[in-house]
């Protein structure tokens, strides 16, 4: 063979190699578009129509004055749904709604579990509306019922003028309290937003004034009760200026 034809030979192979190559690497793509596709379409017909990923369960977590059946009733979560299909702020607002709850959690536990954690109340006082012994929480949230007054939470008796702000203001008040000294009072009488008088137990007086520095006023308290034991009323409401009678 003439050394011609050996070099157009080595040519055309080279040609050949090159245009097998441009071809090789559009079907690559073509292949790789492809894949992609089956992934994505097998992608969503397991999320959004498989069985595998419906719900079958709604755990209830957190709750001890709400029943887990109560829980799921309000948040009306079908079981059979698509778990990614299910409005999770809609059932935050249903369960955050109930009066027991101070927030709550949605979400998804996969494959198939809506996951609600529940933070319920905590009554630091009781309070009698319309002939109903209430839980009142440090927001002055009222959210429970109680069939007799609790011994370790003190009873806040509202008067002909207080309204909601003034029961408010005495769960802060009692809220802040220390432990020392909420175990002494035996009720909490609320004129106005600021004029709370704590009731201690041996019928000793504190007059609060309103929430306003309370963790101060708490310790003059303190201060004052061991100072004066025999005094009827200790008055902190200007926690600077304290009076004792």
């Amino acid at each position: 063979m003439e050394p011609e034809d050996r070099s157009a030979q080595r040519t055309r192979r080279r040609f050949a190699r090159r245009q097998w190559a441009r071809r090789w690497l559009s079907l690559r793509y073509v292949l790789v578009a492809v894949a992609l596709v089956a992934l994505v379409s097998t992608s969503v017909w397991l999320v959004f129509f498989s069985a595998r990923l419906q719900v079958t369960r709604v755990e209830v977590v957190g709750n001890q004055l709400l029943s887990d059946g109560r829980v799921r009733e309000v948040a009306g979560v079908p079981l059979g749904e698509q778990l990614a299909l299910v409005d999770l702020s809609r059932t935050d607002a249903r369960v955050g709604a109930l009066a027991e709850v101070r927030s709550v959690d949605v979400t998804r536990s996969w494959p198939h579990t809506v996951r609600i954690e529940v933070e319920e109340r905590t009554a630091v006082a009781v309070v009698e509306l319309a002939g109903r012994l209430r839980g009142l929480d440090p927001d002055g949230i009222v959210f429970r019922d109680y069939d007799t007054p609790p011994a370790d939470l003190p009873r806040i008796r509202p008067g002909a003028e207080a309204g909601t702000d003034a029961l408010k203001e005495a769960a802060t008040v009692v809220a802040a309290l220390p432990d020392d000294l909420t175990a002494r009072v035996d009720h909490v009488e609320v004129a106005t937003v600021d004029q709370i008088t704590l009731v201690l137990r041996d019928g000793r007086e504190v007059m609060w004034g309103s929430a306003e520095e309370s963790e101060l006023k708490a310790e003059v308290v303190d201060q004052l009760l061991g100072a004066a034991p025999k005094a009827g009323t200790y008055d902190v409401s200007v926690p600077g200026n304290p009076t004792v009678r």
